[in-house]
């Protein structure tokens, strides 16, 4: 385990990134990344082996509700523009399991007005990361695999092998449209099984042999 020290300048996310995902949302596979961001206000960091851990939901009688999607991310530690694939490998500082949370309501009424749906991605909390972990543990990132469990039953089972869009491919892709920075974090997109987070929800988060803990407020 390794704690980077490295500030969070923006969070790349990339939409539709497991076809299962994409399915149960109705939506089409894309031919090229889907991306989007948060800002770096929006996270907050859950801790290994800490106790009494909180995920916050903004107030569902305000927003509706609020989903969860479970996500491989990575943080890098040196700049990329334009990268190639070896420069991409190079510049991975940590690995880390989060969670993009996203009010899904607000987001379907704001995409159906065709405006653009931060409201719905970026509030405050809605980047839950836990801990950063040496990335050389993972090999080249080609079958890494995590889960999330709520109430002890596992609700999203994860696995790098099954993205449209690889680890390594996605930093060149993001590098090519848009320059990231050193501790820029990239949440590469969730499995499907996403749904929505209820009040005393118990989560356990699974990255290999790490594990995490929250309760959802």
């Amino acid at each position: 385990m390794s704690q980077s020290s490295t500030a969070i300048g923006k969070v790349v996310c990339v939409g539709r990134n497991y076809a299962a995902h994409a399915h149960e949302l109705g939506n089409e596979v894309p031919k090229t990344p889907i991306l989007f961001m948060k800002p770096a206000s929006s996270v907050v960091t859950i801790a290994h082996h800490s106790t009494n851990q909180t995920v916050l939901r903004p107030n569902s009688e305000t927003y509706g509700d609020t989903h969860y999607e479970a996500e491989l991310c990575i943080q890098l530690s040196a700049d990329l523009s334009a990268a190639t694939i070896e420069q991409a490998k190079q510049a991975i500082g940590g690995l880390t399991i989060g969670l993009d949370l996203t009010l899904r309501d607000l987001q379907s009424k704001l995409k159906e007005k065709g405006q653009p749906w931060e409201r719905s991605k970026c509030f405050d909390g809605a980047c839950v990361l836990a801990d950063w972990i040496d990335p050389e543990a993972f090999g080249d990132f080609s079958h890494v695999e995590y889960q999330l469990y709520i109430n002890d039953t596992l609700t999203q089972d994860g696995d790098s092998a099954l993205m449209l869009f690889p680890v390594y491919d996605l930093l060149v892709e993001i590098s090519h449209a848009f320059s990231l920075q050193a501790g820029d974090v990239i949440m590469t997109g969730t499995p499907s099984g996403v749904g929505i987070l209820h009040a005393g929800d118990a989560l356990k988060l699974k990255l290999g042999a790490h594990e995490w803990q929250a309760v959802v407020e």
